[in-house]
């Protein structure tokens, strides 16, 4: 975007997917942008990565708002240029052969996602936060607990345990107890 002399007050970057246009620096953008405006996008795929939503927000941003889009890596998707019936049907073509390839490759993304997900837990990989041990003296604990010898608050302090963390421990160790 430097290259092309844009200021890093107009540089509107978004660090999450693509899959939606619900996106903080896409609505900022969307707030400040007025006719005639030109906006810069480095590929199309920086835009979105949803085939419907790529030509819809084309279609609001160059029809219904009246800005013009540069991409950089793709000359012919320049709204500036060749505004004739070809220049029109050529750039509609790119944006929608494009917009498809941006899409397809989001959906190669969640299927590599899905299978590494698939792949690490064939391997054990455990995913979520690590589990937290009770301590060695949890059953003596829960036992003085059970017969009211000890609050609810200090079973938790003492073990260190959340109250839902707690429960799931003592759901645990009763299913032990009932099948010994």
């Amino acid at each position: 975007m430097n290259e092309v002399g844009i200021s890093a007050e107009h540089i509107f970057v978004d660090m999450q997917s693509g899959k939606d246009f619900d996106r903080p620096q896409y609505k900022a953008l969307l707030e400040k942008v007025q006719p005639g405006d030109l906006i810069y996008l480095l590929s199309i795929d920086r835009l979105g990565r949803n085939y419907d939503e790529i030509q819809n927000q084309w279609r609001v941003l160059t029809k219904e708002r009246g800005v013009d889009i540069a991409v950089i890596d793709m000359a012919l998707l320049d709204t500036r240029l060749n505004r004739d019936l070809m220049g029109t049907f050529i750039a509609d073509l790119v944006l929608q052969i494009l917009s498809f390839v941006a899409h397809s490759e989001r959906d190669n993304i969640k299927k590599r996602q899905a299978e590494g997900i698939a792949a690490a837990k064939a391997r054990g990989v455990r995913f979520g936060r690590p589990i937290k041990k009770p301590p060695d003296n949890f059953t003596e604990l829960m036992k003085r607990w059970e017969r009211g010898k000890l609050r609810t608050k200090d079973f938790m302090e003492q073990t260190g345990l959340t109250e839902s963390t707690l429960y799931r421990r003592l759901r645990e160790c009763r299913a032990v107890r009932g099948k010994k």
